[in-house]
């Protein structure tokens, strides 16, 4: 542990751009999560619905703890970062092949094994719980596959998987209603998850052949430095013109 300090300690640009990625990461991910959750306890009667996301949060925190500690083991193989790139690119070409315009978010919790198997023993309230779990941890396994694809440093791991957390709770309400009011930066969030997909899926170069010049810049604090300038800026430039110019128009907007 003190060797993964040093290492933040001897590099801090570096670790607060690793943290800026998973920050966007995280909260990109738990956008869908809780809109997946939010879903799975649309049929349960008003007054269950917060008591069964309740339950919801407390899973994410148990599943995501018993991921830290098989993490330390997950940083060893190093093809976790170029799958985990693939993942995020497929995130990415999953939304703009028009999956948000064609496509059924609504969770028919029926289909589900679970679900019907603990119904009759457990009643509706109960049944919507165990699923819920069984979703938080496929989302907790995602989450850190995510964030173990990024850094090989065992306290930055431990703090993704916090603001993934947090991320679950907090953030992903404000980026909903962020992407309420300005509606583009949902296509800006899912181009800078592509761009930190290609970056992983790169990784693939630094690998096989960690002499060349391209892989020793892939592998600079100045790149992830960059790579996070970069992709804040993805974010802040719509804004910015947006707040002035109105260019992207932004929901309610009148010319």
């Amino acid at each position: 542990m003190n060797v993964h300090l040093q290492q933040i300690l001897d590099n801090p640009l570096a670790a607060l751009a690793i943290v800026g990625n998973l920050v966007i990461i995280e909260s990109l991910l738990s956008v869908d999560n809780a809109a997946v959750l939010a879903t799975m306890v649309g049929d349960l009667p008003k007054e269950q619905r917060q008591k069964a996301l309740r339950y919801g949060i407390i899973g994410a925190y148990v599943f995501r703890g018993l991921c830290i500690v098989f993490a330390s083991f997950l940083i060893e193989f190093w093809f976790l970062k170029p799958l985990g790139g693939l993942y995020l690119l497929y995130l990415a070409y999953n939304q703009f092949r028009g999956r948000g315009a064609d496509a059924d978010d609504d969770i028919d919790k029926q289909k589900s094994w679970l679900y019907r198997s603990t119904l009759g023993l457990l009643g509706p309230f109960w049944a919507t719980v165990a699923l819920i779990e069984l979703m938080d941890l496929a989302f907790s396994i995602d989450n850190v596959f995510a964030v173990v694809a990024f850094t090989d440093n065992l306290i930055l791991i431990c703090l993704g998987v916090f603001i993934g957390i947090l991320a679950m709770r907090l953030v992903a309400q404000a980026f909903v209603l962020l992407m309420a009011r300005y509606p583009f930066l949902e296509t800006a969030a899912f181009l800078v998850i592509g761009v930190l997909g290609l970056k992983l899926v790169l990784s693939l170069v630094e690998h096989y052949q960690p002499e060349s010049a391209f892989s020793q810049f892939l592998g600079s604090h100045a790149a992830d430095a960059g790579l996070t300038v970069l992709t804040v800026l993805m974010f802040l430039g719509p804004l910015a013109t947006s707040y002035f110019f109105n260019v992207p128009r932004r929901r309610g907007s009148v010319r």
